[in-house]
């Protein structure tokens, strides 16, 4: 396996093909971990899904099963009033954690299983065909010439591996100027840490210990007509004090980058043998911090089944599942922030929506149903069996279980990274007992039934979410339903590249 991009998605998904024994090399641009001010959440369902893979233990340690929920205070379209609300058994609503740490940890974890990683290596060509994917990169000793069955790009919003590999997208043209970077304040008390609107704009900082005052300013204008230059000190301490309405005595102001409401969408995440994820395969108005859990969710979706049909014990259409299931949520990120924007924007009309807003995200609350959304947690994921049941496709919360090894939870027996299958007394047995074929593939755990998960059995996959579930009452008989579902993740018949539709801008090998 390859993997181009050594950012967060990128080494996680190294971490992960790592973790189930497959050989794979990750190529990174950059020579050193980047310090610079990037994303900074991680929210409740890529938080729980992290959690499942090992990561965060102290969090999960901390989680409280007796009580019912826990609330972090959040915003809407720069609205305060908002509460993210996760089950208490989980490791929490909401983490602040600096991308860099991030990046540091899933490299410590991809190093750890035998990944390879290589930086300062520039990808200057893309080529596939059915049998592989050619990959040649310049680093510091020369050029480098690589081939794997697979590749993924996680090599961010101006993937090169998007752009070689002729991955056609939709885009959404950029209508905001927004100036971002890192500054000293002379006077602390001229720029408190929050969110400041003015009829000029918005400006959001925070304090990050050590280093400074992350500001961000955005104009709803328009986009800036020279957006592809760099930005200068002088224009960030200009933009500053034009959407104040005074001057905002900064210094050794640094890491100046710009962003805007630009979105884009890939048709596809998966091009042959080419596979998107993270900002590779989707960009977004930066507001509601969603784009790196967006991202982190990606690599737990497609780090199972990439390593599972390399390993050949799932079929190669199980791969068509990652774009299935994560493209429509992207889509949704950036409908989401897009409306966020409409609330952002200057204007009378606006100026009535916030207001309704307000008081919808405050009474809201109870319903979760932006909580849910901005939060990942009311995602479904799409049926694939013949008669679905209403477990299917939903992500099954950290439930306590008795087992015959002891009392245990979900989180803890999902670390191996293997598919789980749960059965719950002598029905979920019998269940769990028709199936043959897939012994080295399953891990089969029996548990005493509990009320909280009103099942005979479920088949749990390795990112949370159940494949499969077989409930106390239904017409199904016992096992009903299983074998087709393993069939269809683990023992379908291999889709080559050759059995695929030939897709425009995609390179072949002679």
């Amino acid at each position: 396996m390859v993997i181009v991009g050594g950012g967060p998605v990128g080494l996680l998904v190294a971490a992960e093909l790592g973790a189930h024994g497959v050989r794979t090399l990750l190529l990174e641009a950059q020579a050193t971990v980047s310090e610079r001010p990037k994303a900074r959440v991680l929210h409740a369902r890529a938080l729980q899904g992290l959690a499942r893979r090992g990561y965060f233990p102290e969090l999960v340690a901390q989680a409280d099963a007796t009580a019912p929920e826990v609330r972090a205070p959040f915003r809407y379209a720069g609205i305060p009033g908002l509460s993210i609300t996760a089950p208490a058994s989980e490791p929490g609503p909401v983490l602040q954690r600096p991308q860099a740490d991030l990046e540091r940890l899933f490299e410590q974890r991809a190093r750890a299983v035998g990944v390879r990683i290589l930086r300062a290596h520039h990808v200057t060509e893309v080529a596939q065909d059915r049998n592989g994917v050619r990959v040649t990169a310049q680093g510091p000793h020369g050029p480098l010439l690589c081939t794997a069955r697979y590749l993924v790009g996680a090599d961010g919003g101006r993937s090169t591996v998007r752009e070689l590999a002729g991955i056609p997208a939709r885009t959404y043209r950029a209508t905001t100027s927004g100036l971002s970077g890192l500054v000293t304040l002379e006077d602390a008390r001229s720029l408190p840490p929050g969110w400041h609107r003015t009829p000029r704009g918005w400006i959001v900082a925070h304090d990050i210990a050590g280093s400074g005052t992350h500001v961000k300013t955005l104009d709803c204008a328009g986009a800036h007509p020279e957006r592809h230059l760099p930005p200068t000190p002088e224009e960030l301490r200009g933009e500053l004090a034009r959407i104040a309405g005074r001057d905002i005595g900064i210094r050794e102001p640094r890491w100046l980058s710009r962003f805007s409401d630009f979105a884009q969408l890939v048709r596809s995440y998966r091009f042959g043998r080419v596979l998107l994820a993270g900002d590779a395969a989707h960009m977004h108005f930066p507001v509601g911090a969603q784009g790196l859990s967006g991202g982190v969710q990606d690599a737990l979706n497609l780090g199972w089944k990439l390593a599972l049909t390399v390993l050949g014990r799932a079929g190669d259409d199980l791969l068509d599942t990652y774009d299935a299931e994560r493209r429509p949520e992207a889509q949704r990120v950036i409908d989401n922030t897009r409306a966020q924007l409409a609330l952002m924007r200057p204007g009378p009309d606006a100026e009535a929506l916030r207001g309704v807003f307000a008081e919808l995200v405050t009474a809201g609350r109870e319903s979760r149903y932006l909580s849910d959304m901005i939060s990942g947690q009311d995602t479904v994921l799409p049926g694939r069996t013949p008669r679905p049941s209403a477990w299917e496709g939903r992500f099954l919360h950290n439930v306590a279980l008795n087992t015959s090894a002891g009392r245990t939870d979900v989180i803890a027996l999902l670390q191996a990274g293997r598919p789980l299958l749960l059965a719950f007394g002598e029905e979920g047995l019998r269940c769990a007992r028709r199936p043959r074929g897939w012994t080295g593939v399953l891990r089969l755990v029996r548990a005493e039934p509990t009320p909280e998960v009103p099942c005979d059995a479920l088949l749990v996959r390795p990112d949370g979410y159940v494949a499969w579930a077989s409930a106390s009452g239904q017409d199904d008989g016992p096992g009903d339903g299983l074998g087709d579902a393993l069939a269809l993740y683990f023992g379908g018949r291999p889709t080559t590249v050759a059995d695929r539709p030939a897709m425009a801008g995609a390179g072949a090998l002679s």
